[in-house]
């Protein structure tokens, strides 16, 4: 056999070559996976004052923008920390103009319907509001801030206790949780000056209604699961229901237990 030095030479370099440039690859690539994850780090640890710069511009650009023009319920959303009512892996998010996912595939309602449903019941305080589908406590804080009594049922009994600790910890004392049937409401507490529904029910509950002071208004998503629901605006006038179609929207359904 004969060897040819000249080509053993170029294969040897070759190959040492070919390590060189994988080894390099390797170490870019772990490099770039070590950036993407100091990144994402990064934005999970946002402080106090990132948290209120996103507030303010949430505020700005998602509810003035659009319209929402109550100034106390502007406010209240400018001051509810919204980042603490989600899981803290997406806290960076909280501000993002979309609904969130809490757990148990129950979702945080994006912040303009929480402002624009808050708007449509026009609260004051010592208002007395009952709330069905308490999920991750948000829209009770928003009430609660503008000085109303919020009485607000949760289904989901790992909910509800997660958003009655939240709740607490914030100083929200004008918030009572209860885990239980929404379509039977709150009957040892009613009447109430307001109701609002933040899953969607095919129909109105009846209880609801009667529990709805003379006088007083419901927000509520009402359609099947699948398409698109209608948010309706219920005012109860001398015993009689009138129903306003305000928007297309969609929700989470409204489960009943009794069922």
């Amino acid at each position: 056999m004969i060897f040819d030095k000249k080509n053993e030479k170029s294969n040897i370099f070759a190959v040492c070559l070919t390590s060189i440039f994988r080894k390099m690859i390797a170490k870019y690539i772990l490099l770039a996976f070590a950036l993407v994850s100091l990144t994402l780090q990064g934005l999970s640890t946002l402080n106090a004052q990132d948290y209120d710069r996103l507030r303010n511009e949430m505020v700005e650009k998602q509810l003035k923008d659009r319209g929402i023009k109550s100034k106390t319920v502007l406010e209240a959303m400018r001051n509810v920390p919204r980042h603490l009512f989600v899981p803290p892996d997406i806290q960076s998010d909280a501000y993002l103009d979309s609904p969130l996912p809490i757990g148990l595939e129950q979702t945080i309602s994006q912040p303009y319907m929480v402002a624009f449903m808050t708007e449509q019941l026009k609260p004051v305080g010592e208002m007395k509001i009952l709330e069905i589908g308490t999920g991750s406590g948000y829209q009770a804080a928003i009430l609660a801030y503008l000085g109303c009594d919020v009485y607000t049922i949760e289904l989901l009994e790992e909910l509800a206790e997660r958003s009655e600790k939240i709740l607490t910890d914030l100083n929200f004392s004008k918030v009572k949780v209860k885990c239980g049937n929404g379509y039977a409401g709150w009957p040892d507490e009613a009447p109430f000056d307001a109701i609002i529904v933040t899953a969607a029910p095919e129909k109105i509950p009846e209880a609801l209604l009667e529990q709805l002071k003379e006088g007083g208004k419901m927000i509520v998503p009402v359609g099947p699961v699948h398409s698109i629901q209608s948010l309706k605006l219920i005012t109860k006038k001398k015993g009689r229901i009138t129903e306003e179609n305000l928007l297309p929207v969609r929700f989470v359904p409204m489960v009943d237990r009794t069922k």
